[in-house]
């Protein structure tokens, strides 16, 4: 019998960086605007699928729900996130559970063998011992034979139980790497292979609520890479992004993590930073480094543009929360920007409005 077709993993359901992905935006905000549902990651899902009509029944379901309600409601769009959107890695997640389970059951029951196993040579090992203080013993190699025989299947039940220990450690390694694999899809980003936007926000916060001294946050932007894009195309945008990821993987220093905050636009947040020379001084290296791509033709070699990125740095502060430590990197970012790109600008003293 044939097997059912696998869904779609979420990062093939929701493409990044393409141009169908931006249009397929563009459908399902209207959608969203028009029957006044708020604007939050479980509603974007949902209509981004709806837009790309891979799922019949949920459009069905979805045209249904905003003609019967005059308000989406929020019971309603988890039930079908759940339904539709990531099914297969719940799905995946219960055949994990059942089969570590069944897993435990069996070790459960070769334990118990052995354990009986252990109790029977015992009971004729006593028997045994017994026997052979008496004085006269008329049937010795019975008794002999009675032992032997216990021991042969206590080395049987213990051989085993190691075997279906063996064979339960491999399984269990198996599935922790499935685990690792799906915990590296759900926090990093599938085309830089730094943290994605949620996973970074989220480890910054943890950081933000201990001490936050020696913290300092490092925000780039590739300058001109939305032209970059429309003159040599995505693919060749996706390249720079990998290559970018690349760079900040290699030159982190330890205890820091990056993530892709954007489109184009990455943070790294600095640990044990000993001021704002040193995290200067970091995104100082990687600006070169970043200057000294050169994007080629593969045939002949010649350069078509070189990649530069605009810098904003923050340090820490008393009672930050993510948004204003960010924000605060972001407006020097935006100030390195309007002062020429290509740049390293510190913390600004007042915020920038930007139109």
């Amino acid at each position: 019998m044939s097997q059912p077709p696998k869904p779609p993993s979420l990062l093939e359901l929701y493409p990044e960086e393409t141009r169908e992905a931006a249009e397929l935006l563009k459908q399902a905000v209207p959608h969203m605007v028009r029957h006044s549902i708020p604007p939050n990651p479980v509603h974007y899902a949902l209509w981004y699928t709806y837009s790309k009509g891979m799922e019949p029944e949920l459009n069905r379901r979805l045209d249904k729900i905003t003609g019967d309600f005059d308000v989406f409601p929020p019971e309603s769009a988890i039930k079908l996130f759940r339904e539709y959107i990531i099914r297969g890695e719940l799905e995946e997640a219960r055949q994990g559970q059942q089969q570590v389970i069944e897993l435990v059951d069996d070790i459960e029951g070769d334990v118990n063998r052995s354990v009986r196993g252990s109790e029977s040579f015992q009971n004729s090992l006593a028997a045994g011992l017994a026997a052979l203080h008496e004085p006269i013993i008329d049937d010795l190699p019975s008794v002999l034979n009675h032992l032997q025989e216990s021991t042969q299947l206590m080395q049987e039940q213990q051989e085993q139980f190691l075997y279906r220990l063996r064979s339960a450690q491999s399984e269990i390694q198996h599935l922790r790497h499935q685990l690792e694999r799906a915990q590296l899809a759900a926090t990093l980003d599938g085309l830089t292979q730094v943290f994605n936007r949620h996973a970074f926000t989220r480890l910054l916060e943890q950081h933000l609520k201990g001490n936050r001294d020696g913290l300092a946050l490092v925000m780039l932007d590739i300058d001109h890479f939305k032209q970059f894009n429309d003159q040599f195309g995505h693919p060749l945008g996706d390249r720079v992004l990998q290559h970018v990821g690349q760079l900040l993987r290699e030159l982190l220093p330890p205890r820091a993590m990056a993530g892709r905050y954007g489109g184009e636009e990455f943070c790294v947040l600095l640990r044990d930073c000993k001021g704002l020379d040193v995290a200067r001084a970091f995104a100082e290296q990687l600006r070169g480094k970043m200057q000294a791509l050169r994007v080629k033709v593969r045939r002949t070699d010649q350069v078509l543009d070189t990649i530069t990125a605009s810098f904003g740095l923050a340090l820490a502060e008393p009672g930050d929360t993510v948004e204003s430590f960010i924000t605060r990197a972001d407006d020097a970012l935006y100030q390195a920007k309007r002062n020429g790109r290509n740049q390293v600008h510190p913390p600004t003293s007042e915020p920038v409005l930007t139109a």
